[in-house]
């Protein structure tokens, strides 16, 4: 049970992650609520219109030519602060998209304030408009929604808050240390949900082994051709096991989301080979691609988005050594949390106990090298990059668990200490990074003593 409900969660969060990427959604709501909230100020006047019950005193009193203009000038003002908004936002997303790249529009696409403020303001007009739409003659001379004027009065009070609030926002959020914190934060989302990662509860194993499995899906399976091309997005692998065990067959992905999928490519291999037409009809219903990558599954994507910062930063057009510092120092404290944490799934077994699903877990040794490389290579010369990089690994190596783990991140110190022996010119900053290498040695040397 357990099992299901942790992936009904990792589905439900990949289907939030694609709701909240996009600009119509809260817009959308806060225009049905004002139109809700209208329908019941409308009833409220029509009540009041007949006699049925009293406005407050507060309530805005007036003929319904002053209500016209009074909502018609509303109107026309929110619509004029709506195009501001709007090019308030484009501005932001052009500077996003040169100075952090093109990927990085995502974190400012999804952001609640942008989405809030645009759909307060919306919400606002419609609700002015059909407060206007409503004034007309009536049994007992014009009908004015006095009511409704007051509250469109007051949302107009909320919006210039929120206007205000938005100009904070946005002025705070294009800063480079709130963005690279930002995507550090989904780095730890992703973490957590990838280190709760559902595995089989059953008490016994059953079936033929892993590599076993392995050594008959290269020998006689049969490849399962991807639909669409696109990346892969997400995985539903409780579907999948289903799908094998109704067929008695094992599934091997081929790729794990974050991957680049081509139309007719093989997506996945199925063993035993008569299976897999079956297998490739049901396979729509399992996975799902689209035009890039999300966090939901593919914990790498927000590795990725922050060495682009780095590595833009490094370049020689913007020459921004503190920003890669920075990114440096996130990358390092989401490594940590890998290191102690981090327990990818990569067999996925039926009720009975048979191996049903083999996947592709990005490995830990994967994300390191993704996190170290691509910068160590653009800070070649740059003592101030490659010692923060060696603090970096120091302060990770004592949060692994395995050998192999810190086998990895020895590898990387060395590589970095040959760099630095190479390419920096100085004597004196050569002996600071390789100080520093020397305290990766002996923090290595710390956490096996203490094992």
């Amino acid at each position: 049970m357990g099992d299901v409900i942790r992936w009904v969660h990792l589905e439900s969060q990949w289907r939030r992650e694609a709701l909240r990427t996009n600009l119509w959604v809260v817009p959308t709501l806060e225009v049905v609520l004002a139109g809700g909230l209208f329908l019941g100020t409308w009833y409220l006047d029509r009540a009041a219109y007949r006699g049925a019950l009293s406005l407050p005193p507060w309530v805005i009193s007036g003929t319904a030519d002053a209500a016209r203009q009074i909502l018609a000038a509303i109107a026309a003002a929110l619509i004029t602060v709506v195009g501001v908004v709007f090019s308030i936002m484009i501005v932001t997303l052009t500077l996003a998209s040169t100075q952090f790249g093109p990927r990085m529009l995502r974190t400012f696409i999804r952001d609640r304030t942008t989405q809030l403020t645009l759909g307060t303001f919306v919400g606002t007009f419609v609700y002015a408009i059909l407060s206007l739409v409503a004034i007309g003659p009536g049994a007992h001379g014009d009908f004015v929604p006095h009511l409704s004027i007051t509250v469109c009065m007051v949302l107009v009070l909320a919006d210039l808050a929120v206007l205000i609030y938005f100009i904070h926002h946005i002025a705070t959020s294009i800063q480079l240390p709130h963005v690279i914190a930002s995507i550090a934060a989904e780095l730890s989302e992703a973490i957590e949900a990838g280190a709760g990662e559902p595995e089989w509860e059953g008490e016994v194993e059953r079936g033929p082994s892993a590599a076993e499995l392995h050594a008959r899906l290269d020998a006689s399976g049969a490849a399962v051709p991807a639909p669409a091309s696109g990346y892969l997005q997400f995985i539903r692998h409780r579907t999948l096991v289903g799908i094998a065990t109704e067929l008695d067959a094992v599934i091997r992905l081929d790729h794990r989301p974050g991957h680049f999928l081509v139309q007719g490519h093989p997506l996945a291999t199925v063993w035993p080979a008569e299976a897999a037409p079956e297998v490739a009809r049901s396979f729509a219903r399992a996975h799902i691609t689209g035009p890039s990558r999300t966090l939901a599954q593919d914990i790498s994507f927000a590795v990725d988005q922050l060495v682009e910062i780095a590595i833009r930063a490094l370049s020689t057009a913007v020459n921004d050594t503190f920003t890669a510092l920075t990114c440096v120092d996130w990358l390092g404290e989401g490594l940590c949390r890998i290191a102690a944490g981090w327990q990818p799934n990569p067999v996925h077994r039926d009720e009975a106990g048979h191996i049903r699903v083999m996947a592709v877990p990005v490995s830990y040794e994967r994300l390191v090298q993704r996190s170290f490389e691509k910068i160590r290579q653009a800070g070649h010369g740059m003592p101030a990059v490659l010692i923060r990089q060696l603090d970096a690994l120091a302060q990770i190596m004592t949060e692994t668990t395995t050998q192999e783990q810190r086998r990895v991140l020895l590898e990387q110190a060395e590589m970095i200490d040959r760099l630095n022996t190479e390419t920096v010119t100085e004597p004196a900053d050569r002996a600071d990074v390789h100080r520093r290498y020397l305290a990766v040695l002996a923090a290595h040397t710390a956490v096996v003593a203490g094992y």
